[in-house]
């Protein structure tokens, strides 16, 4: 719902002619309700236009209810498939030129989506998934990684250790922890899991030949295909932060780096890196401008 404007002061917003205080949800007036409620009156209070806040810490949990209210919303925003790429890359264009961010980014999309948003600002860096374990961006078909380098746009590589797989750490399927993603991935499968082996066995070779961790060596691959790849390995462990460190001081040889990627190529994976319906979504073009 769109509420007339007025302006704060002379050089500031434009904000909603009517606001929100925040004493009554704060509990000045008796009980405002549990956090469920509290919540669903701020959700009611945006739809309906009122997004000029006025809140403080003298208002009781207010502030951590507005915290707890942006933190949900942020989970529930995503790819909308409607606006198209143009408007929402001239909407962070906006931000950089306020100074609120420094350069552009987006992730999973395709190389004609990124083609036309780096035809209204420079795009900086693209988010995808790259590993030993999943090289597809480096098809033909998704022509990924080839539009990067034509762009100037860094790969920022997640999932650069095949989501944990090419540590060793699992022996099969079942080693997986109920609840854990992987168990629901295509890639991850029982059957997968012979050639999966043999892909560490083969890393484990040169990663003896370093002192280091197949890991290590996997990060160090994915270094070695060029300046413009950073990978991001997430962990919980900080032994495994100083292990992922370590890996960038690894040189291998670009013998090794062959021969690891023959070894790749001579594997086979079966499956999707997501199931086919999140496949389906993922690096979806938006409409024409």
């Amino acid at each position: 719902m769109s509420l007339p404007l007025r302006k704060v002061g002379r050089d500031g917003p434009q904000v909603p002619a009517i606001g929100l205080g925040f004493g009554s949800i704060g509990g000045f007036y008796g009980s405002p309700g549990t956090l469920d409620d509290k919540l669903a009156l701020l959700d009611h209070a945006h739809a309906k236009g009122l997004r000029f806040w006025d809140l403080a810490d003298v208002y009781g949990d207010s502030e951590e209810v507005v915290g707890e209210w942006v933190k949900r919303r942020l989970e529930g925003i995503h790819f909308d498939g409607i606006t198209p790429i143009e408007k929402t890359i001239e909407a962070m264009a906006e931000l950089k030129k306020q100074g609120k961010i420094r350069c552009l980014g987006l992730s999973e999309v395709s190389a004609a989506t990124l083609r036309r948003a780096h035809a209204i600002h420079p795009i900086s860096a693209l988010q995808m998934e790259y590993s030993l374990f999943t090289m597809d961006i480096e098809s033909s078909t998704s022509e990924i990684l080839k539009t990067c380098r034509e762009l100037g746009i860094t790969i920022v590589a997640y999932g650069p250790i095949g989501r944990g797989i090419l540590t060793g750490q699992f022996q099969c399927h079942a080693d997986i922890p109920e609840g854990d993603l992987r168990r629901m991935l295509p890639k991850y499968s029982e059957e997968n899991f012979p050639s999966i082996l043999k892909l560490v066995q083969g890393l484990r070779d040169v990663a003896n030949a370093h002192g280091s961790t197949p890991a290590q060596v996997a990060l160090a691959w994915l270094l070695a295909q060029g300046p413009d790849i950073i990978p991001i390995p997430g962990t919980k462990s900080t032994a495994k932060i100083e292990e992922n460190a370590a890996a960038s001081l690894l040189k291998l040889g670009d013998q090794e780096v062959q021969v690891i990627r023959s070894l790749v190529e001579r594997t086979e994976i079966k499956g999707g890196r997501y199931p086919a319906a999140t496949l389906a979504v993922l690096c979806t073009d938006t409409p024409p401008l």
